[in-house]
């Protein structure tokens, strides 16, 4: 018999009794359906310690990274302490130490937050302001030991919370910030595997983690980015993104506007369109997708259509809230 917390409780798992049973006969509140490893509702992390092999079967790597697994195919063979996914919503405090813009309508903010300190380039958190008010936004660098988070926030048309980091929030204030989510971003497994990154609008700021996060620890297979936007005042970043692609033989971007005449150095037409044509074999890929959901949508499936296997498909759309 084995021991599993799960917040100041434990729970002792009786001999061939699975995670997910152990739970269910403790009348814990935990989500489940198939119970065959199939649906993926039991999805749950280890805090302490990796979890038994079997029990991360058909999850994404990022995800076995992290320590998730199913409850109802964990036969723990040793104590385990563990964290239900809505429980990620616990909140930090955080100090604003950058505002300023990225181009007309894009705001570079800037968090202190010294709680956070382990997370990924390309998962996202939410902010909290003292209302109660919420939304969520990607994480766009990776870990240095300042404990600064940032965030590229674009003004939305009577976007209450982005207005109000826009005009409002100043260098020095405070904001709660939870723990990072989300499997989206790079591990540094198969260095020699393509990655195609495709991004609307602010979709870049994951994309931009990933990128650094990817060149950084040395992949060496052939990086392509492609940002677009319908105009060319609404994309940032091109010059670093042209320095990197100068400083990075594998590196390659692709800046791209879908409603005006491409000048030279730019692309005419959408992001995900310009990617398409320039693809030949996509077999073998790694791709991560990230901003407007109808992109996102259309492109994963496009991606898999052509070869990608759904395990290397990475996306986080950026959803506005009501």
């Amino acid at each position: 018999m084995t021991k599993i917390t799960l917040g100041e409780e434990s729970y002792t798992c009786q001999l061939n009794e699975s995670v997910l049973d152990t739970l269910i006969r403790e009348d814990v509140d935990i989500s489940y359906a198939c119970q065959k490893g199939t649906c993926h509702s039991c999805l749950i992390r280890s805090v302490d310690q990796a979890p038994p092999e079997l029990a991360q079967k058909g999850l994404k790597d990022t995800q076995k990274r992290q320590n998730y697994f199913l409850a109802c195919q964990c036969f723990p063979e040793q104590d385990m302490q563990l964290k239900l996914p809505e429980q990620s919503e616990i909140f930090s405090q955080g100090t604003v130490v950058v505002n300023e813009m990225l181009n007309h309508n894009t705001l570079l903010l800037k968090i202190e937050c010294q709680d956070i300190q382990e997370y990924f380039a390309g998962q996202f958190v939410n902010l909290q302001r003292e209302d109660g008010l919420i939304r969520s936004y990607s994480i766009a660098n990776v870990p240095k030991q300042d404990g600064i988070l940032e965030f590229h926030i674009r003004r939305l048309p009577d976007g209450k919370f982005s207005e109000w980091l826009h005009d409002e929030i100043k260098v020095g204030d405070n904001i709660a910030v939870s723990e990072p989510q989300g499997h989206c971003f790079y591990i540094p497994e198969q260095a020699d595997q393509g990655l195609l990154l495709i991004g609307t609008g602010t979709g870049l700021a994951p994309l931009a983690g990933i990128l650094e996060d990817a060149l950084k620890q040395g992949h060496t297979g052939p990086v392509m980015l492609f940002h677009g936007s319908r105009e060319v005042k609404d994309l940032y970043r091109i010059d670093e993104l042209r320095e990197f692609a100068q400083k990075y033989d594998n590196f390659s971007y692709f800046p791209c506007v879908s409603s005006e005449t491409a000048s030279e150095g730019f692309i005419a037409g959408r992001a995900d369109k310009a990617a398409v044509a320039h693809m030949q074999d996509w077999k073998g890929w790694r791709v991560f997708l990230c901003g407007h959901p109808d992109m996102v949508s259309s492109m994963k499936m496009e991606a898999f259509m052509q070869g990608v296997s759904m395990k290397d498909i990475y996306t986080d759309a950026f959803v506005s809230a009501a």
